[in-house]
């Protein structure tokens, strides 16, 4: 029996979680090793260190300021271990002393622990704990917003002379989670961990958890030699990328999400091998519910445990998957398409992909059919009769429903225009494109390719029809009211935006249409997608670019981005859901800039532009491309905010202030496409 396994066989007092944190680990692969990674990254108040060895994968997040805490989140099985400490009367800054590296231990049955251990320190007088979480990564993030867990996942410290450390199973009794804090410099007094002379202290932190480790998908697996040469963005996609999966994003995010799987690989095509991407579009239609919709998020390891818990009584942790959203689901037809029949790589493999089985028992091609039929289906009655009310809307009882997913995006509205003007169609059509393909015939019968023959008829009147509805013209005095407005209450000169501006009405197409059908006046950067996913007529395209385009506050333009709303032209209530504060609001999200681009690149590759128009989307093209040199150092981040210096706009990371609604993940799926932008 090893030492680590004789010290857990004592039990989880403080001796024990000592011995652990000071004994020599089972270390993973040397670090010559392709599948191996670490790398760090420093953003507003987080200190981030990634490391994958061998079976471990862990993410270490350092938060510093007037309410340090730590996490480290694993990617096997969504899970992670926090501890947060009380609100100090100043700032302080954490570092880390020795870099993380890979440990393998036992549980008190032998059953493995894997994670990571490191040394770090913090120029606070004291610490006091006020409270720590082992479970899914989805517990500690809601512990993050509210202070709060689930009273089942709750553990209390053990407490050494110079230690203290939590453990326990996962709720099913599996394999659960372990973390030590041993006190290198400073005392441990009445609960308390003290600083030393000279007000630091200094931990060795021990993080393990239980979880089934993913399968690497790294290196000449992963990507081919089109991809963008950018090492940070190498590191970030590595981390994220398994051959289960693709991760979200970490720390916050670190298992499946639909959406962002799909835009990644679309934008990410160019420079994943077809294994890659195979792996990516498979994990999706693995996980279609049997009606077709496309999975939001999955819930796994003992997040799944307390769904089950809380709906069946039993503690099965068998995964629940999340259908609430709505543009996903359309969204699956136009990426497949574009790998299966315009992508040189996959025609030969094609068929032979469809009829693979999935790990629910389903073929691939069985799943993408059920998918097509079920966008035909919910696309019926508009392109029957083109009214408002026939759109897709969000679900009954359900704020949210497209990329913009936190309870304001869409500023109440119920009608999306990237789903409706935007998704649906390129989902109709791409259905027709696969009927005709015949690479369908196996999983559908006579009935099913009727209803997918009617496809590109039902998407000539989406695409006519559907735009149209989030029209918002305003009136050229109104409009530039709005921007003088706008611009005194962002603190920067009303002059670019003012001089930007049309002479004639001021249009723009609407974020969403209410309950009634009624436009949400807020300007968004969705009209994107209609660059990647549609042909807009020449004079609609430029009218769309130059929409984006404009400085802000007349446009989403500005030294720190694209944003991806502008509320200067929507009503009082509408526009206080959009400050730079929140999620969704007057941010950058890194990952619409290169929507913006690969668009752009898409439509300049039509032969039917006037020269005029080509004109300005190149010049569009060349001022995203500075806007994306420019912010280089945020690319891989989720999101960003900004704050006016001397009248200009800067970039600023989103959560470093404590009005933010949350804290962006330092490593994101969709942040990394650039590397397959290579034009």
């Amino acid at each position: 029996m090893s030492a680590v396994a004789r010290a857990l066989r004592v039990g989880t007092a403080g001796v024990a979680l000592l011995a652990l944190a000071g004994a020599s680990p089972e270390r993973g692969p040397p670090a010559s090793d392709p599948q191996s990674l670490a790398y760090s990254i420093e953003e507003g108040r987080n200190l981030n260190a990634f490391l994958r060895d061998g079976p471990v994968a862990a993410h270490l997040l350092l938060r510093s300021g007037h309410d340090p805490h730590l996490i480290v989140a694993f990617p096997a099985g969504n899970s992670g271990v926090g501890v947060w400490f009380d609100r100090l009367a100043g700032k302080a800054q954490w570092q880390v002393d020795s870099s993380p590296v890979a440990v393998t231990s036992a549980d008190g049955e032998g059953r493995a622990l894997r994670g990571i251990t490191a040394t770090v320190s913090i120029d606070a007088p004291d610490l006091r704990v006020r409270g720590a979480v082992l479970s899914s990564v989805r517990v500690l993030r809601d512990y993050e917003l509210s202070g709060k867990q689930p009273e089942v996942t709750y553990t209390g410290p053990k407490l050494g002379s110079q230690s203290v450390g939590w453990e326990r199973d996962r709720l099913d009794g599996a394999p659960g989670y372990r973390l030590t804090l041993d006190v290198l410099d400073g005392r441990i007094v009445d609960g308390r961990i003290v600083a030393v002379p000279g007000g630091r202290i200094r931990i060795r932190l021990v993080a393990l958890t239980g979880e089934k480790p993913l399968t690497p998908l790294a290196g000449a697996a992963l990507l081919n030699s089109r991809a963008g040469d950018d090492p940070a963005a190498r590191h970030a996609l590595e981390f994220l990328s398994y051959r289960e999966k693709f991760l979200a994003g970490s720390w916050r995010f670190d298992t499946y999400f639909g959406r962002d799987t799909l835009m990644s690989v679309r934008l990410l095509m160019p420079a994943l091998t077809p294994r890659a991407i195979d792996a990516g579009l498979g994990s999706v239609l693995a996980r279609l519910s049997p009606q077709g919709e496309v999975a939001h998020e999955e819930d796994v390891g003992e997040f799944a445990v307390l769904d089950h818990m809380r709906t069946d009584g039993t503690r099965s942790a068998a995964p629940v998957y999340d259908y609430k959203m709505v543009d996903e689901t359309a969204m699956l037809a136009p990426v497949i398409t574009h790998w299966l029949l315009d992508d040189p790589r996959a025609r030969d493999h094609a068929a032979a992909f469809l009829a693979q089985d999935a790990s629910n028992g389903r073929s691939n091609g069985a799943a993408l059919a059920a998918n097509l039929l079920k966008v035909v289906s919910e696309s019926a009655s508009f392109a029957a009769d083109p009214r408002a009310s026939h759109l897709v809307a969000l679900k009954p009882g359900v704020n949210v429903g497209n990329w913009r997913d936190s309870e304001d995006g869409l500023g109440g509205g119920r009608f999306a225009y990237d789903v409706n003007a935007v998704l649906v169609p390129a989902a109709l059509q791409a259905a027709a494109r696969l009927e005709a393909s015949r690479l369908l015939d196996p999983w559908l019968d006579a009935s099913g390719r009727a209803k997918l023959r009617r496809a590109g008829e039902m998407a000539r009147i989406w695409q006519a029809r559907a735009p149209a509805m989030f029209d918002v013209r305003l009136p050229p005095a109104e409009a530039r009211h709005a921007v003088a407005a706008a611009a005194r209450k962002a603190g920067v000169s009303d002059r670019p935006a003012l001089a930007a501006m049309p002479h004639g009405e001021f249009r723009f197409s609407a974020l969403s249409l209410d309950g009634n059908g009624k436009p949400v006046g807020v300007l968004h950067s969705d009209e994107a997608f209609a660059l990647l996913f549609s042909n807009p007529s020449p004079g609609d395209l430029d009218w769309m670019v130059a929409t984006m385009m404009r400085p802000f506050p007349a446009g989403l333009m500005s030294d720190a981005g694209l944003f991806v709303a502008n509320p200067a032209f929507a009503s009082r209530g509408a526009a206080a859901r959009f400050t730079p504060e929140a999620y969704h609001g007057e941010v950058v999200w890194s990952w619409q800039h290169a929507l913006l681009l690969a668009g752009l690149d898409r439509q300049l590759a039509r032969n039917d532009l006037p020269p005029a128009i080509r004109m300005h989307l190149t010049r569009a093209r060349r001022q995203i491309s500075s806007v994306i040199a420019r912010t280089r150092k945020w690319r891989n981040s989720e999101l960003w905010s900004w704050r006016v210096e001397a009248g200009k706009i800067e970039p600023s990371a989103f959560g470093a202030s404590d009005r933010d609604a949350d804290e962006s993940n330092a490593a994101q799926l969709w942040s990394t496409v650039f590397l397959g932008l290579t034009r």
